[in-house]
């Protein structure tokens, strides 16, 4: 049930099982919802991009959403909306591949655009809002 004092509450999520590397909150939490910053695809030791093509980074991000997500109380199936950044478009089909399985058939609202550069020279960067 909304109340007026919902819109007040805003939680920050941070977790160290994930990467975080800029003056930003891994997600925040209100009004019921979570909000994910984009995730690229670091891996959470090394902060580093991992190598590997854009089906192998679109794995890595939706791990580190996934991640974020968990210590947020939540999880993929609760994700609603996602915005999708690519390097390079022609890329659309290899991230969809991985997408649809970590997804299923019953998908996300997303949207998806080609970006002229990413953070850390990142193929894919995702980020998602999802319910509590």
């Amino acid at each position: 049930m909304y109340t007026p004092m919902m819109r007040f509450i805003r939680n920050v999520v941070c977790t160290g099982d994930a990467p975080g590397v800029g003056p930003y909150s891994q997600a925040v939490k209100g009004g019921g919802f979570i909000f994910v910053s984009g995730q690229l695809a670091l891996d959470p030791a090394t902060r580093q991009i991992i190598e590997g093509d854009a089906r192998q980074q679109t794995e890595r991000a939706l791990q580190n959403i996934a991640t974020i997500l968990k210590a947020a109380g939540s999880d993929l199936d609760k994700v609603v909306r996602c915005g999708v950044f690519l390097k390079n478009i022609s890329d659309l089909e290899a991230m969809n591949d991985v997408y649809g399985k970590v997804f299923g058939p019953h998908p996300p609202a997303r949207t998806t655009v080609e970006a002229v550069r990413l953070p850390k020279g990142s193929l894919v960067e995702i980020d998602a809002i999802a319910m509590e």
